[in-house]
Protein backbone atom coordinates (compact mmCIF):
# COMPACT_ATOMS: atom_id res chain seq x y z
CA UNK A 1 0.00 0.00 0.00
CA UNK A 2 1.00 3.78 -0.76
CA UNK A 3 -0.18 6.26 1.08
CA UNK A 4 0.13 9.84 0.01
CA UNK A 5 -0.51 12.58 2.47
CA UNK A 6 -0.55 16.12 0.58
CA UNK A 7 -1.32 19.35 1.63
CA UNK A 8 0.36 22.95 2.13
CA UNK A 9 3.19 23.18 4.12
CA UNK A 10 1.86 23.63 7.77
CA UNK A 11 -1.08 21.61 7.02
CA UNK A 12 0.21 18.89 9.19
CA UNK A 13 1.71 16.27 6.40
CA UNK A 14 4.87 14.82 9.00
CA UNK A 15 2.84 14.70 11.68
CA UNK A 16 0.13 12.58 10.42
CA UNK A 17 2.76 10.33 8.30
CA UNK A 18 4.30 10.23 11.62
CA UNK A 19 1.54 8.85 13.57
CA UNK A 20 0.55 6.23 10.86
CA UNK A 21 3.78 5.19 11.17
CA UNK A 22 3.44 4.41 14.17
CA UNK A 23 -0.48 2.66 13.64
CA UNK A 24 0.13 0.66 10.65
CA UNK A 25 2.40 -2.69 10.05
CA UNK A 26 5.14 -3.23 7.81
CA UNK A 27 5.68 0.68 6.94
CA UNK A 28 7.94 3.01 6.24
CA UNK A 29 7.94 6.81 5.68
CA UNK A 30 9.31 7.98 2.00
CA UNK A 31 9.50 11.56 1.72
CA UNK A 32 10.20 13.19 -2.08
CA UNK A 33 11.77 15.66 -0.59
CA UNK A 34 14.74 14.22 -0.08
CA UNK A 35 14.87 13.03 -3.67
CA UNK A 36 14.25 16.39 -4.95
CA UNK A 37 17.30 18.15 -2.35
CA UNK A 38 19.89 15.17 -3.88
CA UNK A 39 18.31 15.95 -7.85
CA UNK A 40 19.19 19.91 -6.85
CA UNK A 41 22.55 19.15 -5.69
CA UNK A 42 23.41 16.98 -9.19
CA UNK A 43 21.53 19.25 -11.90
CA UNK A 44 24.29 21.91 -13.61
CA UNK A 45 22.98 24.92 -13.30
CA UNK A 46 22.00 25.59 -16.69
CA UNK A 47 20.00 22.39 -16.49
CA UNK A 48 18.47 23.65 -13.15
CA UNK A 49 17.57 27.07 -14.61
CA UNK A 50 16.12 26.06 -17.22
CA UNK A 51 13.61 23.76 -16.16
CA UNK A 52 12.74 25.33 -12.85
CA UNK A 53 13.46 29.39 -12.76
CA UNK A 54 12.30 29.16 -8.91
CA UNK A 55 14.40 26.72 -7.72
CA UNK A 56 11.10 24.21 -6.86
CA UNK A 57 12.73 20.89 -6.99
CA UNK A 58 9.25 19.38 -8.57
CA UNK A 59 9.56 21.14 -11.67
CA UNK A 60 12.77 19.07 -12.59
CA UNK A 61 11.36 15.99 -14.65
CA UNK A 62 14.31 13.90 -12.88
CA UNK A 63 12.43 14.52 -10.00
CA UNK A 64 9.04 13.28 -10.45
CA UNK A 65 10.84 9.86 -12.45
CA UNK A 66 13.40 9.44 -9.40
CA UNK A 67 10.29 9.54 -6.76
CA UNK A 68 8.25 7.21 -8.41
CA UNK A 69 11.12 4.73 -9.34
CA UNK A 70 12.66 4.84 -5.38
CA UNK A 71 9.50 4.27 -4.23
CA UNK A 72 9.54 0.98 -6.83
CA UNK A 73 12.64 0.47 -5.72
CA UNK A 74 11.95 0.83 -1.97
CA UNK A 75 8.69 -1.56 -2.37
CA UNK A 76 10.31 -4.51 -3.93
CA UNK A 77 13.32 -4.38 -1.79
CA UNK A 78 11.68 -3.71 1.75
CA UNK A 79 7.97 -4.79 1.01
CA UNK A 80 7.09 -2.35 3.18
CA UNK A 81 3.88 0.05 2.81
CA UNK A 82 4.71 3.52 1.97
CA UNK A 83 3.75 6.31 3.67
CA UNK A 84 4.71 9.58 2.06
CA UNK A 85 4.25 13.06 2.99
CA UNK A 86 4.28 15.56 0.24
CA UNK A 87 3.22 19.29 -0.83
CA UNK A 88 2.57 18.60 -4.28
CA UNK A 89 0.07 21.63 -5.72
CA UNK A 90 0.76 20.58 -9.92
CA UNK A 91 -1.99 19.13 -11.58
CA UNK A 92 0.24 17.25 -14.02
CA UNK A 93 2.87 16.17 -11.54
CA UNK A 94 0.20 15.42 -9.14
CA UNK A 95 -1.44 12.96 -11.63
CA UNK A 96 2.32 11.67 -13.05
CA UNK A 97 2.93 10.35 -9.35
CA UNK A 98 0.10 9.18 -8.74
CA UNK A 99 -0.25 7.23 -11.66
CA UNK A 100 3.19 6.25 -11.15
CA UNK A 101 2.51 4.79 -7.90
CA UNK A 102 -0.89 2.85 -8.39
CA UNK A 103 1.26 0.88 -11.20
CA UNK A 104 3.41 0.29 -8.07
CA UNK A 105 0.55 -0.78 -5.88
CA UNK A 106 -3.01 -0.26 -6.78
CA UNK A 107 -3.50 0.10 -2.88
CA UNK A 108 -2.70 3.27 -3.54
CA UNK A 109 -4.47 6.12 -1.49
CA UNK A 110 -4.02 10.26 -1.62
CA UNK A 111 -5.07 12.33 0.71
CA UNK A 112 -5.09 16.25 0.86
CA UNK A 113 -4.61 18.05 3.75
CA UNK A 114 -6.68 21.51 4.59
CA UNK A 115 -6.51 24.25 6.90
CA UNK A 116 -6.94 28.14 6.16
CA UNK A 117 -4.20 30.24 5.19
CA UNK A 118 -4.36 32.17 8.72
CA UNK A 119 -4.14 28.43 10.31
CA UNK A 120 -1.36 27.39 7.97
CA UNK A 121 0.67 30.87 8.93
CA UNK A 122 0.33 30.11 12.54
CA UNK A 123 1.27 26.73 12.58
CA UNK A 124 4.57 27.59 10.33
CA UNK A 125 5.43 30.20 12.91
CA UNK A 126 5.10 27.67 15.63
CA UNK A 127 7.33 25.37 14.19
CA UNK A 128 9.90 28.27 13.55
CA UNK A 129 9.88 28.98 10.02
CA UNK A 130 10.72 32.95 9.20
CA UNK A 131 7.82 34.79 8.19
CA UNK A 132 7.93 35.24 4.63
CA UNK A 133 10.22 32.01 4.07
CA UNK A 134 9.65 29.30 1.10
CA UNK A 135 6.62 27.84 3.22
CA UNK A 136 4.66 30.81 3.62
CA UNK A 137 5.10 31.76 0.01
CA UNK A 138 3.85 28.64 -1.39
CA UNK A 139 0.81 28.85 0.74
CA UNK A 140 -2.04 30.47 -1.73
CA UNK A 141 -0.93 28.40 -4.39
CA UNK A 142 -1.07 25.41 -2.81
CA UNK A 143 -4.19 26.56 -1.79
CA UNK A 144 -5.61 27.57 -5.10
CA UNK A 145 -4.87 24.56 -6.69
CA UNK A 146 -6.11 22.31 -3.94
CA UNK A 147 -9.68 24.51 -4.46
CA UNK A 148 -9.23 24.43 -8.37
CA UNK A 149 -8.16 20.84 -8.82
CA UNK A 150 -8.95 17.72 -7.64
CA UNK A 151 -6.71 15.94 -5.40
CA UNK A 152 -8.12 12.86 -3.80
CA UNK A 153 -9.75 12.79 -0.53
CA UNK A 154 -9.92 16.02 1.52
CA UNK A 155 -9.25 16.13 4.80
CA UNK A 156 -10.06 18.88 7.10
CA UNK A 157 -7.18 19.46 9.89
CA UNK A 158 -8.43 23.47 10.97
CA UNK A 159 -10.36 22.34 14.42
CA UNK A 160 -9.49 18.47 13.58
CA UNK A 161 -6.41 17.21 16.67
CA UNK A 162 -3.91 14.52 15.11
CA UNK A 163 -5.79 11.15 16.59
CA UNK A 164 -8.83 12.63 14.94
CA UNK A 165 -7.51 13.40 11.33
CA UNK A 166 -5.52 9.67 11.56
CA UNK A 167 -8.82 7.88 12.43
CA UNK A 168 -10.65 9.31 8.70
CA UNK A 169 -7.31 8.05 7.13
CA UNK A 170 -7.37 4.53 9.01
CA UNK A 171 -11.29 4.56 8.85
CA UNK A 172 -10.90 4.67 4.89
CA UNK A 173 -7.83 2.37 4.98
CA UNK A 174 -10.05 -0.62 7.38
CA UNK A 175 -11.71 -1.89 4.03
CA UNK A 176 -8.72 -3.34 3.13
CA UNK A 177 -8.47 -6.93 4.39
CA UNK A 178 -4.79 -7.25 4.04
CA UNK A 179 -3.81 -4.07 5.65
CA UNK A 180 -2.38 -5.16 9.78
CA UNK A 181 -3.11 -2.62 12.31
CA UNK A 182 -0.65 -2.15 15.28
Amino acid sequence: MIIMINGAFGAGKTTIANELLSKLDNSMIFDPENVGYMVREILPDEIKKAESKSGDFQHYELWRILTVETALKLKKKYGKNLIVPMTIRVPEYFTYILNGFKDIDEHTFHFCLQASRETIFARLRKRGEEEGNWCFQQTEKCLNAFAEYHFGDYIDTENAGIDTVVTVIMDKLKNLEHIKFC
